[in-house]
């Protein structure tokens, strides 16, 4: 299983977000596929408001500040 993660360097809440994914990484082992926003023009005007992005299956499971619960049920798919 692989999550997708969006974000853009220079970014503080990206970085705790990415602290939190390893930490479900912990629970449920799945793959991180990061990607940065600005790379793309149609990523960063889709997300620049949102990230960090987490998404699984072509779905948004949380964005902006992510929380453990949310991110473990999400991937979990409960």
């Amino acid at each position: 299983m692989e999550i997708i993660y969006y974000g853009r360097p220079n970014c503080g809440l990206c970085e705790e977000g990415k602290l939190m994914l390893q930490l479900v990484r912990e629970d449920v082992p799945f793959g991180i596929k990061e990607v940065n926003i600005e790379d793309d023009d149609e990523l960063h005007k889709k997300y620049m408001l949102m990230i960090p992005v987490v998404e699984k299956d072509g779905q948004i499971i949380q964005y902006g500040a992510l929380d453990y619960v949310t991110l473990l049920e999400g991937i979990r798919g409960e």
